[in-house]
């Protein structure tokens, strides 16, 4: 006697449904790690911003103070306030030369010349190698690296080449205030140029999206170049300059050789994790508020193209 027996078709799963599957696994990795390197240490440090934070056997100790970690951080530690300004100060200044530089950059390299490629990518050459001991040798603190024999490397890169040229043409000291600003800006040239490698690649991305149509339009109507620049090509950059401005400004902020981050880590190795988190947190609140106050102002002053 045969038997004849069927078997059951396998369900198998269709396309659609494979594709979310694999992008659920994906996204389940990066969920994982936000869950466990992100929010549950920001949720610990908010709650060490209001406790006495000791070290016990084997685990933390918290005792909950309320906002004394605050009150001490904003008026008894002179010394956060202070870095806390100066920080402001910096980064208020040098926000527009990096978005300025950037965009002048860009431009440049949007052109057609020989070896535009290899330009392109010295300029974006930071963005990979943009760690603490490298930038640390380059501009020349050796301090933070413990490595002696650099210092002759680092060297190279010294900015005090204008202030030598004030001195030696005999006008350093007609305006110290004027001067001081010239030596600031030349002492950061090289943290501007590393420091704008991102901005850079937008302000490209953006440059390569006008249409070569709009430049033969410009030529044809006797359009010079400074008029090309400011009727066709500052508009369809505009959008991307807000977006520029707050990564300048939180990549800025969060630097670790930012002085209140150096304020903050400080802390924490001396085992201060109440007092370190509640700085962290005044940090944050004050961050989020210019974002905000420059999102508002800068919004208003961004050409969008209305269809």
């Amino acid at each position: 006697m045969s038997e004849n027996k069927q078997k059951s078709p396998r369900r198998r799963l269709s396309y659609q449904r494979r594709k979310a599957l694999y992008g659920y696994g994906f996204l389940s990795l990066w969920m994982i790690g936000t869950l466990i390197f992100f929010l549950i240490p920001l949720v610990k440090s908010l709650c060490y911003s209001f406790s006495e934070v000791s070290v016990g056997t084997g685990r933390m100790v918290t005792e909950f103070v309320g906002l004394d970690k605050y009150e001490y951080v904003l008026t008894e530690d002179g010394k956060y306030t202070d870095l806390l300004k100066s920080t402001l100060l910096e980064t208020l200044w040098k926000t527009p030369l990096i978005l300025i530089f950037s965009l002048f950059v860009a431009v440049m390299l949007n052109q057609k010349f020989r070896g535009r490629t290899l330009a392109r990518a010295v300029f974006f050459l930071p963005v990979i190698i943009a760690t603490g001991p490298v930038y640390a040798i380059i501009s020349g603190d050796m301090s933070s690296t413990g490595n002696s024999g650099a210092e002759q490397f680092s060297t190279m890169f010294s900015t005090d080449l204008v202030g030598k040229l004030l001195r030696f043409l005999g006008i350093y000291g007609i305006s110290d205030k004027m001067s001081g600003m010239i030596s600031a800006v030349a002492d950061n040239i090289f943290g501007i140029v590393w420091s704008a490698g991102i901005q850079i690649l937008l302000f490209l991305a953006a440059l390569q999206t006008i249409p070569s149509t709009a430049r033969e339009a410009a030529q044809v109507e006797g359009a010079t170049a400074w008029e090309y620049f400011w009727k066709i090509t500052f508009p369809c950059v505009s959008p991307y300059i807000l977006a520029n401005l707050i990564f300048t400004v939180i990549d800025s902020f969060t630097s670790p050789t930012n002085a209140v981050m150096k304020r903050i880590h400080d802390m924490g190795e001396d085992w201060r994790f109440g007092e370190a988190s509640a700085m962290a947190w005044v940090y944050f609140a004050v961050v989020m508020a210019a974002i905000v106050v420059i999102t508002l102002i800068v919004n208003k002053m961004i050409y969008y193209e209305v269809e």
